[in-house]
């Protein structure tokens, strides 16, 4: 017996004092809510209801018992307003690239108050994820996928050591476009010799297989030594490095930019980031809102954050001279 049901048959029937009154205020049919009130009767061992009568009255066995049965309802009713509430406060895990900005962060938690559910942000390398969403940790994520056909895209460009004389000028804060082949060694006079290029990091954001094969392609097409990429490790290494002019560093011009460094983008797109944002199966939509779309996307640095939309604008003669090693 479906106690809760049959206490609301019993419950609305001395409210109305009508059967059939009842049975509409329930949205059932009168024959149901009649089996309901006599399966009830049956369970409590007495009559509910006088029937004998034109009008229902209610025995004194059912106003005895109704304080009970209008308790038992408030009862449920609020354990059902604590699940809900619950249900919708609960914290939903949200996987983003490591080393996004705070501020941006932020921006996320707070637009996931405004649509009323709590956001825990997690930064995780690419493949955890992947792993974490599809295993239900995650209920979002933002996954990396070639940039050719993700729905955002972050440019990627060269960080290099900033210009130790002055910051540069307005006007050049965004580099023309980066060709691998301008980081091949050159020949110096009068000696002949060559220099020595600088080595290209990576980040852990771009340890995917697919985007490892492509630089690496890359890299040999333009006639760069073997071993002049490489996995740069933990990220403060590879801006001390970076900021040092030891190395160049393959990140977005956010992240550039937040640490200090001059920055130009690579010309070949192939190169750059591609990222989905995604919502785990275990959803009760498998569809992700474009509000959390839109600010994750910001985030791991596309949109308007990445002003992949402007035009580049003239280097610096020393960004540009870094750049080339």
């Amino acid at each position: 017996m479906d106690l809760l049901a049959h206490l609301e048959a019993y419950v609305a029937t001395v409210d109305e004092a009508s059967f059939s009154r009842a049975a509409d205020r329930l949205g059932i049919a009168q024959p149901l809510l009649s089996r309901r009130i006599k399966t009830l009767e049956r369970h409590f061992g007495g009559l509910l209801f006088d029937r004998s009568r034109r009008q229902v009255a209610t025995t004194e066995l059912g106003m005895l018992l109704l304080p009970y049965a209008r308790d038992v309802l408030d009862q449920a009713q609020r354990l059902d307003q604590a699940a809900r509430s619950a249900q919708r406060s609960r914290a939903r895990a949200v996987g983003v690239p490591v080393d996004c900005a705070p501020a941006l962060l932020a921006r996320v938690i707070r637009a996931g108050t405004e649509h009323g559910i709590t956001l825990g942000v997690r930064e995780l390398p690419p493949a955890e994820r992947d792993a974490r969403l599809a295993d239900g940790t995650l209920a979002y994520a933002v996954l990396r996928v070639p940039p050719e056909r993700a729905a955002h895209r972050v440019p990627l460009g060269l960080a290099t050591a900033p210009p130790r004389d002055a910051r540069p000028p307005a006007g050049a804060r965004q580099g023309r476009p980066v060709h691998l082949e301008d980081l091949r060694p050159h020949r110096v006079a009068p000696t002949g010799a060559r220099t020595v290029p600088l080595p290209i990091l990576t980040l852990t954001e771009d340890d995917v297989p697919y985007a490892r094969d492509r630089l690496a392609r890359a890299a040999a097409r333009c006639g760069l030594p073997e071993r002049s990429v490489r996995e740069a490790g933990p990220a403060a290494t590879a801006l001390a490095e970076t900021l040092a002019g030891r190395a160049v560093l393959l990140c977005g011009e956010s992240f550039a930019r937040r640490h200090g460094a001059g920055w130009a983008p690579l010309a070949d797109v192939s190169l750059h980031r591609g990222y989905d944002v995604c919502a785990s199966s275990r959803q009760r939509s498998d569809d992700v809102p474009q509000w959390l779309s839109t600010v994750l996307a910001a985030a791991a640095g596309a949109g308007t954050a990445a002003r992949a939309d402007r035009r580049p604008e003239p280097v610096d003669a020393a960004t540009r001279l870094a750049a080339r090693g």
